[in-house]
C-alpha cells in the first residue's frame, strides 16, 4: 500500500527528531568493543571547591546566575548524577513569587522552594539529575529568582540575594568505558583533560631502573606532570609489578621486560599501548627501546607530541628539540619583550564580559620569580580595553586589582584617566567615547607572587528609572587582547637560598625550562619508594614550567664532582645518602648531641655592631639565636643551600629517613594554603605541622649591570658606603694638596 506523500514527510520527520533526540553514542573510534554484561557502576565525588569555586557562591538581584563548569571522563559512561546543594538566602524573599533555579546544559533539573521559615537558615538538598543530559563538557547554572515585593521594586536591591556553599558537591555514578589501544587517543586515558582530580599514575620498571632509564621515566613524568598543571600528579614507581588495576606506564628497555608482560619487537624507539593483564578497563604505555638511547629517543618523541597512531609506534627520524634558552618556559610570562593579553589567556572570549553585574576578567600570570624591583615603581602595563558609553555621568568604573590587592579605578567615562589635573583637563578636550580607551598603567610589585592573577571588573551603574521600570540599555565590555605587559625592564637576581621560589616555580632548576642544567642526586640502592619520589618531583617541575625535561640528568652521589656546573636535587636519608654526611659542614642543619639545630639570624644586620642597626628593637642582645630542630623517624625536611661545588649554584635536598613520608611533603605542596609556607631556606614537616626556618646563610642567583650592582651593594651596607665616602674624600684632600703644593713650587719658581 502506498502512503500519501504528506504522511511519508511526517513519518521521515518523525524519525529524524528521535534520532536527533536520543543519547549520542561515543565514537567508534574511541570505543572497544563493550562486554555483554553490565558494566559496575562506580562513583566519584567533586566539590564546588574542588571545581574551581573557592569561594561562596551569592547570587543577587531578581535573576542572579551563577555557572559551574563540570566534565566527564572520555572512558567513562554516566549512569547517575546528583547535585547535594549547600544554601541559605534572604528573608525577604516572597515565597510564592520567588525560587532557586537549578540547570544542567541549559535544561532545568529542579526549583528550589524559598519557604518563609526556612529563610537566613544553612539548609542542603539532594536534586537528581537525569544522566542523559551529562556529556563530555557540561555546565551547571544556579539561578535565583528573587522578588521582595509586589509592586515596584529595585533590580539590584540589597534583599535579593541566595548564597551557594562552595561545599556542595556533584556525586556522578559511572561504568568504565572501554576503549581502543590507539596512539592517536593519547594522553587519554593515562590523562584525562576533563578530569579535576590529581593524577595517580603508576610507573613500572623492570627491577631497579639504571640512571638512564630513570632519566627517559623523568621525561615522562615531566610531560604528564606538564599536562595535569593544577591538579597535581603522582607517579608511585612499582618493581616488577604490573598494577592490579588501573593504567600506568611502563618504561624498560626490550631486554628487561616486567614480569608477566610481553614486548612486541621493536625494531628501534617503540611507544605502544596494550591492556593492562590484570584489569580489563586499563590500559598500559610502553615507553621502550633496545638500548638506553633508543629508550630516551621513545620518552622524547612522547614527550613532544610526535604524531602516532595504531596501537604500536616505531619512531622513525626522530629529532631532538632544540635547547631552550634561559627563561623561556611556556607558564612563564616572557621577560625579554612585551607580551600581549592574547598570549597569556587560552581563549579571548574569555576577555568580554556583558550585564550590570559581569564576572571577573582573570589573566593569570606566573612571573619568573627572581624579577629585581629594587627602586622599580613597577610593570607597565598598557592596557587597551571597550565598554558601552553609559548614558551621563554616573559611577561607572573598571576596578584592577592584583589578586586580591586593590591597584587603581578607572572611571568609564569614554576618556583617559590621568592623575595629573592638567592633563586630564587635555584628555576631556577630545572626543569623548572613542574606543578602544588606551589606559598606561603601572602595577606595584609588591601584590605579585611567582603564581599571580591580574583582575579586571567592570562595575556598570544602573541609569536612574521611572517608577517600575525594570528594563535598561545593554551593557558590554571587553579588554583587548592587544594589551601588553612588560617585563623587560627589570634584570634577574635573587637572594638565595629561596624555597617559596622553588615551591611555587621551580626555581632554579625550571630557568632552564628543559632541565639542562639541573642533576638530581639518587640515593645509593634506591628502593621504590625513592624512585616514585624522583619522578613526582620531575612531575612538579614540569607543571612550573609546562615543558618536560628532555636534559635532565640522574646521577649517583660518586657523580657529583663531574657535574659541578649543574644545580642539583638531592633525595634520600642520612643512611642512603652519602652527600648528607659529605656536606654536613654546609648544610642548613646539623647533626648535634640534642639534636639537630638551626641558626637563625637577622643577617641584614649580623655583622654590624649593634649601635649601628636602625632596628627599633633592643641592640644590645645577640642578633643570632640557635633554635633545636628534632625531625623524628617520620619528619621531612626540604632545604637550601649553596652548592658545596660552584659559587652561585644551588642545592635543594629532601631529607627523610623513611622515603614513603615523603608522599606528606607532596601533598602540602599541592596544598595552596600549605604551599604559601614554604618559604626561607628549611621547610620542616613534623606530623601535620609544617613549619618554614629561615636560616644566615645567603647567596645571590642573577646577574646586575655594574652600575646597578654597585647601588644596591652600598643601599644594603651603609657602613661601607661610609667607608667609601671617606676613603673619597681623603683620595680628593690628597689631589687637593699635591695641586696646590705643585702650583705653590710653580710660584716660586717664577718668582726667582
Amino acid at each position: 500500500m502506498r502512503l500519501p506523500a504528506l504522511a511519508v514527510f511526517a513519518l521521515t520527520f518523525l524519525s529524524a527528531l528521535a534520532h536527533a533526540q536520543a543519547p549520542t553514542a561515543p565514537p567508534q573510534a574511541f570505543v572497544a568493543d563493550a562486554p555483554a554484561t553490565t558494566l559496575p557502576m562506580r562513583q566519584s565525588r567533586a566539590t564546588l571547591k574542588d571545581l574551581g569555586i573557592d569561594y561562596e557562591i551569592t547570587l543577587r538581584g531578581i535573576q542572579g546566575t551563577a555557572g559551574v563548569p563540570f566534565s566527564v571522563r572520555s572512558d567513562q559512561v554516566v549512569q547517575r548524577a546528583s547535585l547535594h546543594l549547600k544554601y541559605s538566602y534572604s528573608p525577604a524573599l516572597l515565597p510564592d513569587l520567588s525560587h532557586l533555579k537549578v540547570t544542567v546544559n541549559g535544561v532545568t533539573v529542579a526549583t528550589v522552594p524559598v519557604p518563609a521559615e526556612d529563610a537566613g537558615r544553612e539548609l542542603e538538598r539532594d536534586i537528581d539529575i537525569d544522566p542523559r543530559l551529562v556529556t563530555d563538557y557540561n555546565r551547571l547554572n544556579l539561578q535565583l529568582i528573587g522578588h521582595y515585593t509586589r509592586d515596584c521594586e529595585d533590580p539590584d536591591h540589597t534583599s535579593l540575594w541566595a548564597n551557594i556553599d562552595r561545599s556542595s558537591y556533584l556525586e556522578l555514578g559511572w561504568a568504565p568505558l572501554p576503549l581502543t589501544d590507539d596512539l592517536s587517543l593519547l594522553p587519554v586515558p593515562f590523562f584525562d583533560p576533563r578530569d579535576t582530580g590529581r593524577l595517580v599514575l603508576p610507573f613500572v620498571f623492570a627491577g631497579r631502573p639504571a640512571h638512564p632509564v630513570l632519566q627517559s621515566a623523568g621525561i615522562v613524568s615531566s610531560w604528564f606532570g606538564a599536562l595535569a598543571g593544577y591538579r597535581g600528579a603522582r607517579f608511585p614507581a612499582l618493581l616488577d609489578a604490573l598494577p592490579l588495576e588501573g593504567s600506568a606506564v611502563v618504561v624498560a628497555t626490550g631486554r628487561n621486560p616486567p614480569a608477566g608482560l610481553q614486548f612486541p619487537e621493536l625494531r628501534g624507539p617503540t611507544v605502544a599501548v596494550v591492556a593492562n593483564p590484570n584489569d580489563p578497563h586499563g590500559k598500559l604505555l610502553l615507553v621502550l627501546g633496545r638500548d638506553e638511547e633508543e629508550l630516551r629517543v621513545a620518552a622524547s618523541a612522547l614527550a613532544l607530541g610526535t604524531p602516532l597512531s595504531g596501537s604500536v609506534a616505531t619512531i622513525d627520524g626522530f629529532k631532538d628539540a632544540e635547547p631552550r634558552k634561559p627563561y623561556d618556559a611556556p607558564n612563564w610570562v616572557p621577560s625579554d619583550r612585551p607580551v600581549r593579553f592574547a598570549e597569556l589567556v587560552a581563549d579571548t572570549s574569555e576577555l568580554n564580559v556583558a550585564g550590570y553585574h559581569p564576572d571577573l576578567v582573570r589573566i593569570g600570570l606566573q612571573l619568573p620569580p627572581d624579577l629585581f624591583v629594587w627602586r622599580k615603581e613597577g610593570i607597565p602595563l598598557q592596557l587597551n580595553y571597550r565598554y558601552t558609553l553609559p548614558e551621563g555621568a554616573d559611577k561607572s568604573a573598571l576596578n584592577v586589582s592584583i589578586n586580591d590587592a586593590f591597584v587603581t579605578t578607572l572611571p568609564l567615562n569614554g576618556t583617559v584617566y590621568d592623575s595629573s589635573l592638567s592633563r586630564q583637563a587635555l584628555h576631556r578636550l577630545k572626543p569623548r567615547g572613542r574606543m578602544p580607551i588606551r589606559q598606561p598603567l603601572v602595577l606595584p610589585t609588591g601584590p605579585f607572587s611567582a603564581n599571580s592573577q591580574l583582575r579586571f571588573h567592570f562595575f556598570f551603574d544602573r541609569p536612574q528609572a521611572g517608577a517600575c521600570k525594570n528594563t535598561f540599555p545593554d551593557v558590554s565590555a571587553a579588554i583587548d587582547d592587544d594589551s601588553t605587559l612588560d617585563l623587560s625592564g627589570f634584570h634577574h637576581f635573587i637572594a638565595m637560598p629561596n624555597l617559596a621560589a622553588f615551591g611555587n616555580a621551580g626555581f632554579p632548576f625550571t630557568r632552564m625550562a628543559d632541565l639542562a642544567e639541573t642533576a638530581l642526586v639518587m640515593p645509593d640502592n634506591a628502593g621504590a619508594d625513592d624512585i616514585g619520589n624522583a619522578l613526582t618531583l620531575f612531575g612538579r617541575l614540569g607543571a612550573a614550567s609546562g615543558y618536560p625535561a628532555l636534559r635532565n640528568q640522574v646521577i649517583g652521589a660518586t657523580q657529583v664532582e663531574e657535574f659541578a656546573d649543574r644545580d642539583l636535587l638531592v633525595l634520600g636519608s642520612r643512611r642512603t645518602q652519602p652527600l648528607f654526611e659529605r656536606w654536613a659542614a654546609h648544610l642548613p642543619i646539623g647533626e648535634g648531641a640534642e639534636g639537630r639545630r638551626f641558626r637563625l639570624s637577622d643577617w641584614a644586620y649580623e655583622k654590624l655592631p649593634a649601635f649601628f642597626s636602625p632596628d627599633g628593637r633592643r641592640t644590645d642582645l645577640p642578633t643570632t639565636a640557635e633554635v633545636t630542630v628534632r625531625p623524628g623517624p617520620g619528619d621531612v625536611v626540604l632545604m637550601g643551600f649553596e652548592s658545596p661545588l660552584r659559587e652561585g649554584r644551588s642545592v635543594v635536598a629532601v631529607l627523610a629517613e623513611d622515603p614513603g613520608q615523603v608522599g606528606r611533603l607532596f601533598q602540602a605542596w599541592f596544598d595552596p594554603a600549605l604551599l604559601a609556607k614554604f618559604q626561607g631556606g628549611v621547610v620542616l614537616l613534623q606530623g601535620e605541622k609544617l613549619l618554614s626556618l629561615q636560616g644566615n646563610q645567603t647567596y645571590h642567583v642573577g646577574r646586575l649591570p655594574p652600575l646597578v650592582a654597585a647601588q644596591w651593594f652600598f643601599g644594603h651596607s651603609p657602613v661601607w658606603l661610609g667607608v667609601l665616602l671617606v676613603a673619597v674624600a681623603l683620595l680628593l684632600a690628597l689631589i687637593a694638596r699635591w695641586l696646590l703644593r705643585w702650583r705653590a713650587r710653580r710660584r716660586l719658581s717664577v718668582g726667582n
